[in-house]
């Protein structure tokens, strides 16, 4: 059925839920697992009255994101290890997450993208957008969403 699956995760507990998911699924049916965290570019944009902002700074902040996001990918490899999975640690850094998610499942040759849905609905939904709902529109892979 499913030999290499995509888990999209940000470290929250929504998110471990789609993990946990994933993890599982994967163990049933003897897949592989390519846990994914996507890191945002430090917004840098010059309003008036805004202080200037140090590059050396922004570097600093965008290094700790990497760092951070390594963590949550390698805690998904150290779960998947425990489940007798092979997890696959991959963090990429872009601003367009639902394409970035895209693009990794296909690189990677997934047949499933397992991701969370915050559950937004009617006006915070249009404010906030919704990766999840980005992939399923744009996505030739099957897509599993949790809630």
């Amino acid at each position: 059925m499913y030999k290499r699956i995509l888990v999209a995760t940000d470290g929250s507990e929504l998110s471990q839920k789609a993990v946990d998911n994933a993890l599982t699924l994967a163990s049933q049916l003897n897949a592989e697992v390519v846990a994914l965290k996507v890191v945002p570019h430090y917004p840098q944009s010059y309003f008036e009255g805004s202080a200037p902002i140090d590059l050396k700074a922004v570097g600093d902040i965008e290094r700790q994101w990497r760092e951070a996001a390594a963590k949550v990918v390698q805690a998904v490899q150290v779960a998947g290890e425990a489940m007798g999975v092979k997890v696959r640690p991959e963090t990429a850094t872009s601003d367009l997450v639902s394409e970035t998610v895209i693009a990794t499942a296909t690189k990677h040759g997934c047949d499933l993208i397992v991701m969370a849905s915050h559950g937004r609905n009617g006006l915070k939904r249009l404010l906030l957008g919704s990766e999840t709902q980005q992939v399923l529109t744009h996505s030739h892979i099957p897509v599993l969403v949790l809630r």
